[in-house]
C-alpha cells in the first residue's frame, strides 16, 4: 500500500480510542468503560466508551446541523490548518467538491492501512495478509465510490410546455451499523456512499469489533465539518436506539436476520429509509468436466477465509458425483496447509468473538450426535493453543435436512455434497430462505449460466471466486437484505428522488 507523506503527519493514536461527536473525540456521558479481548491471544484490547442516550441524542442533534447549516467545509492540508470551500453546509456542498474531500481522506487512510491492519487483528482476528487485503478493498471501495454521480436528468412530458427534471436529493442523517468480521469494510461501504450523496453520517461498530472504526471517524475530523462523519461505541442497546430515533433519516444494517428484522421493526415507527444486508447460506455448485486441480483450491481457499465468517462466502458446495471423491481429496489436501495463526499467509485465524465461538461448537457437537462424517477436524479445537481456534473441518456428504446444510454456521465448517441431476441440485441450491450469494463452476459457460440463470440469489459468481465492487450493486433475495449497497443503485438509496415540474 502506499503512502502519502501530506497525510502521514497525521497522528493517530492507536491506544486511545474515543466517540467522535461534532468533530470532537470525547468520552461517553456516563464516562464508562468497556474492552474486548484479541480472540487469538486473548490479551486485552483498549478500552472504548461504553454511550448512553444522551450520546446518541447529542450525535444526531450534530448531524442534523451539520447536513443542513454546517459552517464550512474542510480538506486537510497540514496540521491546525483547513481549508473553507464556498458553501455553508454539506447537503448545499458541490459534489465535486464532496468528491474531492472524500477522495483525501481516502488517501489519509491509505497512509495509515498498515496500523489499522495490526489493529484490525487485534479486534477481529483475522490473519494479518486478511486484515491487509480488508484494507485493500476498503480502500478500493471509497475511491470507486468517489466517481460516482447521480446527475440530474430531463424527462420527456407528453405535453411540450412542461419541463420536468428527475434529481436525487440527500435524505439528512444516514446511520450505518456493521458487524463484526469484516467492520472496516462494511463501514466504508456505507460511509462512502452517505457522505458522497451530501447525508451526514453516523457509523454504530459491533461491541466486538469499535477499534478501527472509531479510528475511521477520528481520521474523518481532518477532513470533514464537525457533525458530518461521526461515531459511536457501546453496547447492544446504542443500535435500538439510533433505529427509533426521529432525527435519523435512514439505517444501512449489515448483521443477521435475526436483527435485521428488528431493525426494520424499529425503522417502521418512523417510516424511515431501510437498507438491510442480511445472512446468507450460500450454494456452489461444481459440475463434473471442471479441472480439479485448479479449481478445488479455489473453493477451499473461498470457503474457509475469515475463518468461514463471510456472508457470501460458499456455506454449501455440491460437488457432481462423478468428480467427488477427487474434489474431496483435493480440499482436504489444502486444508491441511492451512495452519492455526495470524500471522501467515495460508492460515486459519480464530473465530472472531466467543459468542460465535460457542456456536460454532454446537454445529460441531450436533455433528457427531447424528454421526454425520467431519474430516480434517472435528468437535475438539487444536491442542492447548489460546484464541478461539477451531481446526478447518470438511463435513462429507451429510443429509440435506442436517443443521450443518439447513442452517448457516458462520465458521470453518462447511459441507461437501454429492449432485447428479441439475434440475434436483437447483433445487437444492434454492431450498433455503437465504438469498444472497450463489456460484457456479463449469467449463461449459452455457451450462453454468444456465444454472446461474435459476439460482434464487442477489448475486452469481460464474468461474471466479466471490467478489464485490463498488461500482456494481451487492443485495440479497428473500430474507437475506432489502436495498443494495454500491453502485448507483446503491447511491439513490441515500436519496430522495424528486421530481421538479417547470411551466414554459
Amino acid at each position: 500500500m502506499s503512502s502519502n507523506s501530506k497525510h502521514d503527519s497525521i497522528k493517530l493514536d492507536f491506544t486511545v480510542f474515543l466517540n467522535v461527536i461534532n468533530g470532537k473525540l470525547v468520552d461517553s456521558s456516563s464516562k464508562n468503560t468497556r474492552r474486548t479481548i484479541n480472540p487469538a491471544t486473548f490479551e486485552q484490547n483498549p478500552d472504548v466508551p461504553v454511550s448512553t442516550i444522551e450520546d446518541v441524542n447529542e450525535v444526531v442533534k450534530s448531524a442534523r446541523t451539520a447536513s443542513k447549516a454546517a459552517s464550512r467545509v474542510f480538506t486537510y492540508s497540514s496540521p491546525n490548518m483547513v481549508m473553507e470551500t464556498n458553501s455553508n453546509w454539506w447537503e448545499g456542498t458541490p459534489w465535486s467538491e464532496r468528491q474531492s474531500i472524500l477522495a483525501s481522506f481516502v488517501d489519509a487512510v491509505e497512509a495509515h492501512a498498515e496500523k489499522f491492519a495490526q489493529m484490525l487483528v487485534k479486534e477481529q482476528g483475522k490473519t494479518i495478509y486478511e486484515a491487509r487485503g480488508e484494507l485493500q478493498v476498503s480502500i478500493q471501495a471509497l475511491r470507486a465510490t468517489c466517481g460516482l454521480t447521480l446527475p440530474e436528468e430531463e424527462l420527456s412530458a407528453s405535453n411540450d410546455s412542461r419541463k420536468v427534471v428527475k434529481r436525487y436529493v440527500p435524505l439528512g442523517v444516514a446511520v450505518g451499523i456493521v458487524p463484526w468480521n469484516y467492520p472496516v469494510f462494511l463501514a466504508c461501504n456505507k460511509l462512502g456512499q452517505a457522505l458522497v450523496t451530501g447525508n451526514a453520517f453516523i457509523l454504530k461498530p459491533s461491541p466486538f469489533t469499535p477499534y478501527c472504526n472509531l479510528k475511521l471517524a477520528e481520521l474523518g475530523t481532518y477532513f470533514f465539518p464537525p457533525g458530518v462523519f461521526q461515531a459511536l461505541s457501546g453496547e447492544d442497546d446504542i443500535g435500538p436506539f439510533l433505529t427509533a430515533h426521529p432525527g435519523v433519516d435512514k439505517v444501512s444494517f449489515a448483521g443477521s436476520i435475526a436483527t435485521g428484522k428488528r431493525v426494520m421493526q424499529s425503522c417502521s415507527s418512523t417510516l424511515k429509509r431501510v437498507t438491510l444486508e442480511l445472512g446468507g447460506n450460500d450454494p456452489l455448485i461444481v459440475c463434473a468436466d471442471v479441472d480439479v486441480a485448479s479449481v478445488a483450491p479455489i473453493v477451499a481457499a473461498t470457503a474457509f477465509a475469515n475463518s468461514g465468517q463471510i456472508c457470501f462466502a460458499p456455506k454449501r458446495i455440491y460437488a457432481h458425483e462423478a468428480i467427488y471423491q477427487e474434489f474431496l481429496s483435493a480440499m482436504i489436501a489444502y486444508i491441511r496447509n492451512l495452519k492455526l495463526t495470524t500471522e501467515e499467509q495460508v492460515a486459519l485465524g480464530p473465530v472472531s468473538n466467543k459468542p460465535q465461538y460457542e456456536r460454532v461448537k454446537q454445529f460441531l457437537a450436533d455433528i457427531d450426535e447424528n454421526k454425520l462424517t467431519a474430516l480434517t477436524g472435528g468437535a475438539h479445537p487444536s491442542g492447548d493453543k489460546p484464541g478461539f481456534f477451531l481446526p478447518p473441518t470438511l463435513i462429507d456428504n451429510p443429509p440435506e435436512d442436517s443443521r450443518i446444510v439447513v442452517e448457516e454456521p458462520f465458521g470453518p465448517i462447511p459441507p461437501l455434497m454429492k449432485w447428479s441431476d441439475e434440475s434436483d441440485v437447483i433445487q437444492r441450491a434454492n431450498n433455503t430462505e437465504y438469498g444472497l450469494g450463489a456460484s457456479v463452476w463449469s467449463r461449459d459457460v452455457a451450462q453454468a449460466e444456465r444454472i446461474a440463470r435459476q439460482l434464487q440469489s442477489g448475486n452469481v459468481w460464474i468461474n471466479v471466486p466471490i467478489q464485490t465492487d463498488a461500482n456494481v450493486e451487492f443485495g440479497g433475495h428473500k430474507y437475506s437484505g432489502i436495498g443494495v449497497e454500491g453502485g448507483v443503485e446503491g447511491l439513490k438509496g441515500y436519496c430522495n428522488l424528486q421530481i421538479m415540474w417547470t411551466g414554459l
